[in-house]
């Protein structure tokens, strides 16, 4: 005689050894899915969340190194473009008077002012000052002259054998003379009275000396 088949309801759970075989198989994986179900909760969905962010890291990296490797198949040629500048830039300075050339450039400035007809009352030269690449020359003036003759001037400054770079600071020009018509006319008599700049170029020992004074504790 067959036994009755046990239902759910008649299980007793004080008892689980007198269980029908097929409820202890199933009750045994119903333990196994929520030992697995905790274990993917605790470990796996951790270890997903890291793996989420280790993408997104790896995405961004991605994106930096390709950044970097467009900027390093530019580099060469900004290298070589940066090289030509450096070049045009020492040609344009040699064409500046060096220091040899540099008296006999003031004068000639001096000079050339004086047979356009201006008169001279200050020409003062100063002491030199040392930048990166060049050296200024400044040169404290006052000279008294027409319209004419001052346009006679700066042509014939800038027709010189060097080129010459010459900067204004602090210049004044005003009428010289008195009464209701001074001024006015093309050969009123003007005063020109400030401070110009005029430059020439660095040797290689002087720029060298040049950039290590104005490096941080150098020479002063």
């Amino acid at each position: 005689m067959s036994k009755k088949k046990m239902s759910l309801r008649e299980l007793d759970f004080n008892n689980m050894g007198a269980w029908p075989r097929e409820y202890k198989i199933g009750f045994c994986v119903l333990i196994g899915l929520l030992i697995f179900g905790l274990l993917w909760y605790v470990v796996t969905r951790k270890k997903g969340d890291e793996l989420k962010g280790l993408e997104r890291q790896e995405s961004t990296l991605r994106g930096e190194f390709e950044t970097k490797q467009g900027r390093a198949a530019n580099l060469e040629p900004l290298k070589q473009q940066l090289a030509q500048m450096e070049q045009q830039l020492q040609q344009m300075l040699r064409q500046l008077p060096s220091r040899t050339e540099m008296p006999a450039l003031i004068n000639d400035i001096s000079q050339t002012a004086l047979a356009t007809g201006i008169h001279n009352e200050l020409f003062k030269p100063g002491p030199e000052v040392p930048k990166e690449f060049y050296a200024e020359k400044p040169i404290e003036l006052k000279m008294v002259g027409t319209y004419h003759q001052f346009g006679a001037f700066v042509s014939g400054v800038a027709s010189l054998p060097r080129v010459v770079i010459m900067t204004m600071h602090d210049i004044s020009l005003r009428p010289r003379g008195s009464g209701p018509n001074a001024g006015l006319g093309p050969n009123s008599s003007l005063e020109l009275a400030g401070t110009v700049k005029t430059y020439r170029y660095l040797d290689e020992e002087e720029a060298a000396n040049a950039q290590a004074a104005a490096a941080p504790g150098g020479a002063r």
